[in-house]
């Protein structure tokens, strides 16, 4: 995956469902916070068994989740990936790979846990995430 860097991130960022409501001042966080990045079509974003370090917020593509090398879910854009190795502190539960070409961004795991302390907004909408992957729920558990 590469680093971009573009002049254009807070328009494209308001277009991400997850960040939808955030105020101006909020964005201007996120863009410190977070790195933008392009992943290339088949770029693994997460994988399975592995101890997550980061975390992203799909703004353009698609991504799909595989447990165990099976099929599971497609991403789109709003979704977020990886998070709940960070919130557990545990393995990742799935891989994720870029279907086509995407466009990221991606909080470390110290910059990911200073959004949710930061903007209650964005942490209620993780915990809202990760309860809608609770096992049993038929969906993933996340990446």
């Amino acid at each position: 995956m590469a680093k971009q860097q573009s002049q254009s991130v807070p328009e494209w960022l308001a277009q991400v469902a997850f960040f939808d409501g955030f105020t101006k001042d909020e964005f201007a966080r996120v863009i410190e916070l977070a790195e933008e990045v392009d992943a290339e079509a088949d770029a693994v974003l997460c994988e399975q068994g592995r101890v997550g370090q980061d975390c992203y917020v799909i703004v353009e593509g698609d991504a799909s989740v595989l447990v165990r090398g099976e099929y599971v879910v497609t991403l789109h854009p709003g979704s977020m990936v990886g998070e709940m190795s960070l919130v557990d502190h545990r393995p990742r539960s799935a891989t994720v790979v870029a279907d086509e070409p995407m466009k990221l961004l991606r909080f470390d795991t110290k910059h990911f846990q200073t959004l949710l302390a930061e903007m209650p907004e964005a942490n209620n909408r993780v915990m809202a995430m990760l309860h809608a992957r609770i096992p049993g729920s038929g969906r993933p558990e996340s990446a």
